[in-house]
């Protein structure tokens, strides 16, 4: 028998087959804590419960498709860059049937973010931990979504999504020091990101403090002068 031949007679309904959706981790940082995007569930299960955007995968989807299809239609953002996290594949993590969830995450400037505060909103992540009355295993899954990126932030670059084009040292300190959960010493911090960034010739100034440089990260192809 021939592959074509093999694939002309194969029987699909002969397996059963779990349905998949995405669900999607976004993060950023708003009144100097780690903030997540929810959404308030219109229909059961967990109606009205907050939840993660997310949706079920299209048989003509791709995921990366689906979980931007999910931040579009549930939270009316777009252009946004993810990366998958973790597949979730309890048996009964969903009461209807057996779905597998994978999910992404992203992290976005507060800036950038229109968020209504009727159907999405943002949420502090310390007090989703401590109360887990979300829908589904989401709460685990931003749990395990904020142990990630606290793992990837010192050998990464990931601060820098959380953050405007141009920044000062404090202001990026602060990222790095809400993503580790721990404070830095500064003279320590300046030298361990010295190679990622690149000083301008803008100060803020205007304030009680004395002015500050601004800077932006640096770009791949830039070496040290």
């Amino acid at each position: 028998m021939t592959e074509e031949e093999y694939l002309a007679q194969y029987d699909a309904a002969a397996f059963e087959r779990p349905s998949v959706a995405v669900d999607v981790v976004l993060f950023t940082i708003l009144e100097d804590r780690l903030q997540v995007l929810l959404t308030r569930r219109d229909a059961h299960p967990f109606r009205d419960c907050p939840a993660l955007p997310g949706v079920f995968v299209g048989v003509e989807e791709s995921l990366e498709e689906a979980a931007m299809r999910a931040l579009r239609e549930k939270a009316g953002l777009q252009g946004i860059y993810l990366e998958q996290l973790y597949t979730w594949g309890d048996v009964a993590r969903d009461p209807r049937m057996r779905i597998l969830s994978v999910s992404y995450y992203a992290l976005v400037p507060a800036a950038s973010l229109a968020v209504s505060g009727e159907g999405t909103w943002l949420c502090p992540v310390d007090e989703i931990e401590k109360d887990a009355g979300l829908a589904f295993d989401h709460a685990r899954i931003i749990a395990y979504g904020r142990e990630r990126i606290r793992n990837k932030v010192n050998w990464s670059d990931i601060a820098f999504s959380l953050l405007p084009e141009e920044f000062t040292l404090p202001q990026l300190q602060r990222v790095y020091e809400i993503l580790l959960d721990q404070p830095l010493y500064k003279a320590n911090f300046r030298k361990k990101i010295a190679h990622k960034i690149v000083e301008t010739e803008k100060m803020i100034t205007g304030n009680a403090h004395r002015p500050s440089r601004i800077y932006r990260k640096r770009s791949g192809t830039e070496t040290d002068q």
